[in-house]
């Protein structure tokens, strides 16, 4: 039987003799977060819905299940009002026939954004394939009503973010992330995608074939949050395709680990994500034997994660790595280009953890969920996006 040996003399992440930046992964998914969560905030604000653990909006008339952005950008901008066919939203979303009877069951029957109607009747079998594509979706009531909330508001963030952050200082960090974005040779998605087994952003099967070559000016310059998007899920498809990790679950919780031990309860803080994110990102530490989680004393009923001998290793191989994806988009997209939106990032990102100016935006309206949980210390290294919801912590 194996044991996990604790380890010992394991640096922590945040060793300031390792002299390193802020990897740019990080920068990434923090301004990305951001975006999303301002954008959330004001979509619960102003939208009918309900939640499990909150209650719903009965000012608002109640509504369908809260979900975030990513359910908007995956599947509900493609939804017009008079409807459209499944195998026509396959095509619009990307989505495989499996998934997308997974997410018309949780957005119809689970969390009631749409309707889904037979075609005609000789398409009663919903089983059938033929049958299934030919289904018309519409949003319902509900649906309509967050349709109409949803449209704007990416728009209205961003010009938030002009008017907060400077209208010069936006469009540089947009044209710094375009100059690296238009020289990817695949067709990214304009959102992160679900995280799927063991955390990892895309299999890596489903990277979508080569585009062709490109010009600046043949392609328009897609808006902030799909900038921020691709060029973060280029970067985790890069570091997961040679990583015994992925990159959500070493930016977040083996980041903060090391051989003393942190306590379980305070990982939500000291991470940014949720609790239930957690709990699958160390169950895939523990069967990896990378991290164990034991009491911090004889007798305590406190709980502490530790790294394991190999965690320690693995932590060490996992920061190599994300500077090693980096010098390589140095080499392959231009020095000058990765410095840009190097600089663009840490200007926007500015100071670590709760300090960044990013959480100037973040406050929740009194009635919101985020209202109603311990304010973070950081927001994640990497979006956890889950079925849940498709919360950018997991949430």
């Amino acid at each position: 039987m194996y044991t996990a040996q604790v380890a010992r003399g394991c640096a922590s992440w945040d060793d300031a003799a390792m002299n390193t930046d802020t990897p740019l992964s990080t920068l990434l998914s923090q301004a990305l977060v951001a975006f999303v969560i301002e954008f959330d905030n004001e979509a619960e604000h102003a939208m009918p819905h309900r939640t499990t653990d909150y209650g719903s909006s009965p000012d608002l008339g109640g509504g369908p299940w809260l979900v975030s952005m990513v359910m908007w950008m995956k599947f509900m901008r493609f939804v017009p009002e008079e409807g459209i066919s499944v195998g026509e939203l396959q095509r619009l979303a990307r989505i495989d026939n499996k998934a997308m009877r997974v997410w018309l069951t949780r957005l119809s029957k689970w969390w009631g954004y749409l309707s889904i109607e037979p075609a005609g009747p000789a398409a009663s079998d919903s089983r059938s394939k033929r049958a299934f594509s030919s289904a018309i979706v519409r949003p319902t009531e509900g649906g309509r009503k967050a349709l109409e909330v949803w449209r704007p508001l990416s728009g209205v963030i961003e010009r938030r973010w002009e008017n907060r952050f400077g209208i010069d200082e936006i469009e540089e960090l947009r044209q710094a992330l375009w100059g690296v974005a238009r020289r990817f040779d695949v067709e990214l998605p304009d959102c992160l995608p679900i995280l799927g087994y063991a955390l990892f952003s895309i299999d890596q099967d489903d990277i979508p074939p080569a585009a062709g070559a490109r010009s600046a000016a043949a392609v328009p310059r897609p808006p902030l949050p799909t900038l921020l998007s691709r060029v973060l899920l280029a970067f985790a498809i890069e570091f997961e395709r040679d990583s015994e990790l992925s990159l959500a679950i070493g930016a977040n919780l083996l980041r903060v680990l090391d051989e003393k031990g942190v306590r379980v309860r305070d990982l939500p803080v000291v991470t940014g994500v949720s609790k239930e994110s957690l709990d699958m990102a160390m169950g895939i530490l523990r069967k990896k034997f990378l991290a164990v989680i034991v009491p911090e004393g004889p007798g305590s009923r406190t709980n502490v994660a530790r790294l394991t001998v190999k965690g320690c290793a693995v932590q060490r191989a996992f920061r190599r790595n994300l500077r090693a994806v980096e010098r390589s988009w140095r080499e392959r997209f231009g020095a000058s280009a990765v410095d840009r939106l190097r600089e663009s990032m840490e200007w926007l990102v500015g100071e670590p953890g709760a300090k960044s100016q990013l959480f100037g935006g973040l406050e929740p309206y009194p009635d919101g969920w985020r209202a109603s949980v311990p304010k973070p210390e950081t927001l994640p290294h990497f979006p956890m996006v889950l079925h849940r919801g498709g919360f950018p912590d997991g949430s």
